[in-house]
Order: structure tokens, then sequence, then C-alpha cells
């Protein structure tokens, strides 16, 4: 459990990590209004890693190595309640710069779609994302049907709720959703 918490710390961390050049390019805070209080500006200097001539930056304590390696099988099982196999119906959708993705379950719909599909997969170098798997031999299993794929184990209920999915296997990219 406790490895499971440090994956996912650590993919919050690189998540952050890659919202930093974003963050760094916004314009800088306005105050509106000054109640007092304690200043909020080394929290947003520990966000903008541009040093400042007047104060030393501040320093962020290093997040403990785990205790032991962390590997996916910690991640499992994974379980998505919002989705489920099912019929997708093909929609244009507007998500300039969004690389390709789909999604998959370990059940024999998405192994007969996976298989069907890997051709045009693997042009577009789509990443795949197992939103319902149990154990590691069947994430393997999943991933000796696609080679060349990645494929990882993820829940994708917030990535369902964002693009208004019920159900898998589909793919996803910039300009729509299909089956």
């Amino acid at each position: 459990m406790t490895q499971r918490i440090a994956l996912r710390a650590l993919y919050s961390l690189i998540l952050i990590a890659q919202m930093l050049p974003a963050l760094a390019a916004s314009p800088p805070l306005v105050v509106v209004e000054d109640r007092g209080g304690t200043s909020a500006l080394p929290y947003y200097q520990a966000l903008n890693p541009q040093a400042r001539e007047d104060a030393a930056a501040p320093t962020l304590p290093a997040a403990p190595p785990p205790a032991s390696p962390v590997t996916e099988a910690a991640m499992l099982p994974v379980h998505s309640p919002a989705l489920s196999p099912g019929d997708v119906p093909q929609r244009v959708i507007r998500a300039p710069g969004l690389r390709p993705l789909f999604l998959v379950g370990d059940d024999p719909r998405s192994r007969a779609w996976l298989k069907a599909r890997l051709p045009i997969l693997r042009d577009l170098g789509a990443m795949g994302l197992v939103v319902q798997v149990e154990t590691p031999a069947a994430l393997a299993e999943l991933r000796a049907l696609a080679p060349g794929l990645t494929l990882s184990p993820v829940s994708g209920d917030d990535l369902a709720a964002r693009l208004g999915l019920r159900h898998y296997p589909v793919l996803v990219t910039a300009t729509g959703v299909e089956q």
C-alpha cells in the first residue's frame, strides 16, 4: 500500500515538473487586497524558478526515498468504476496538442480491439492506458498483444469524466474519439 502511495506521489511530482515551464511563463502575481497575515510569497517562489537578487530561494525538503523499490506491480490492481467495456460513439473533439492515446482493459473486447487496431495505433504513436487490470501477468499478456506500444496501468475515471466517456476500448486523438 505504501508503495502505491509512493508511486502516486512520484507521478504527481512528474506532473508538477511538467507544469513548471507554464507556471514560469505566467504573468506576475497581482495583489488585489491585503488583509495582513503571513506572506505566501515563499510558496510562489518555489513555483517560479527565476532567482531573485534580494532574497534567497526557499529550500524545500526532499521526499524520502521509498523503503523498497517501487514497482509497477505495486500499482495493481487497477479499477476504473466509471468505465466499462462497451460501444463508444465516434465524435469530434478539439484538443490541440493532445498526443494520441487509447484506453483498454483486460477483457475479451479490449483484446480483440487491440489486435484489430494495432497497425493504426502504432502509426499514430498512441500511448495505451490500461484502465482495468488485476495482475502483472494480465498486464504482460496485454503488452504481448501490442508489441511496440506503451501500455501503462492507470485509473481512467478522471480522464473519462473530462472526455465524457463511459466505455472502452477507445482511441482519443486531438481531433476525435472513436472506437
